[in-house]
């Protein structure tokens, strides 16, 4: 499992991040699937979603009511096709959390989703790890499986909140998150994975400080050509004027061919972005020696040309597309 360097203090966090306005998306169940039904109060199949996860078949669909679902839920890699769903379209209603930190648990252990399956659905929910004490991972989302689908989800954490990890070495997972909300302070979009992150508010959180936080921590293995995009979203948050970077640059393990890869495109960017040290150096490794880029962004937090904010040309960017990070070898498309 993937570890980080040298962290800095968090500062605590409350429960007020769930308390963020829910988004509303209409879902659709995939035809000809095997469905069962996940209900706190005892009126679907199952009272837990670890307990129907155990109980079902690859390719079930498993819808879940309204309701507060605590402790890890883990989809194993022996079960591909599974779709977790709210059954209700409005992620606020549907909360899976946990709060426990890679600290005592582990990076996997802390994940309160740990998605290891390939081919999975996850829609119109929320999940959220609630711990933010001093210097841990605490994550909410640990993605580790080929070809996975996140739409109109919630990721709440505050360092460490969406992990995309294929292993080590050149091996890449793919995963596509659509129109969700992701929140987080501290390297909270970070990974080795294709991860491509679509029409999604990504909210930074405010330390109190003159640093308040990365966004991204990719660590892309030199042999792939994408790592992290970021498109046609919205980066906002509450932190004072440029104390935001967007990234730093993560050698996992101190892997010398961890060669991170990040674009931030056609996205609008608050003023919480910095201009000088947008990008910055992580354990001795200068942000200089990744593929950090930016193209056709907007807003009081967009590039005013300087050094530490490096352009993508159109010619390039025309190959950079979501579509391209996740083709793959098999053409897989799930972008909208």
């Amino acid at each position: 499992m993937p570890l980080h360097g040298t962290r800095r203090t968090a500062v605590a966090r409350t429960a007020a991040a769930l308390a963020v306005l829910p988004l509303t998306v209409t879902l659709a169940t995939p035809a000809n699937a095997a469905t069962v039904t996940v209900a706190a109060d005892g009126s679907g199949n199952y009272t837990t979603i670890q307990a129907a996860l155990a109980a079902s078949a690859p390719g079930t669909v498993i819808n879940i009511k309204p309701g507060t679902y605590r402790g890890q839920v883990s989809i194993p890699a022996s079960k591909p096709g599974i779709t977790l769903q709210g059954t209700t379209g409005t992620s606020g209603d549907i909360v899976i959390t946990g709060s426990t930190p890679a600290s005592t648990a582990g990076t996997a252990g802390s994940a309160t989703v740990l998605n290891l399956a390939k081919d999975t659905t996850v829609k119109g929910l929320t999940i959220a790890n609630t711990y933010a004490a001093h210097d841990s991972q605490a994550l909410a989302l640990y993605a580790g499986g080929d070809r996975q689908v996140y739409r109109n989800v919630r990721l709440l954490g505050y360092q460490d909140t969406f992990l995309s990890w294929g292993g080590t070495g050149a091996s890449q997972v793919r995963q596509y998150v659509y129109k969700s909300y992701i929140e987080g302070a501290v390297d909270f979009i970070y990974g080795n994975g294709a991860l491509v992150i679509d029409s999604t508010t990504i909210r930074s959180l405010d330390r109190g400080s003159t640093n308040n936080g990365y966004i991204t921590a990719a660590a892309t293995h030199s042999s792939n050509r994408y790592g992290i995009l970021i498109t046609r979203s919205t980066l906002t948050g509450p932190s004072a004027a440029r104390t935001v970077a967007l990234g730093r640059c993560w050698h996992a393990g101190g892997a010398a061919d961890a060669i991170g890869q990040v674009l931030v495109r056609d996205s609008a960017l608050g003023g919480h972005i910095r201009q000088a040290g947008a990008w910055q150096d992580m354990s001795g490794f200068s942000w200089k020696t990744c593929r950090f880029t930016e193209y056709n962004n907007t807003g009081a937090g967009a590039s005013t040309g300087t050094a530490d904010r490096p352009q993508m040309s159109g010619t390039t960017a025309a190959g950079y597309t979501a579509q391209n990070y996740l083709a793959g070898s098999d053409g897989w498309n799930p972008v909208q």
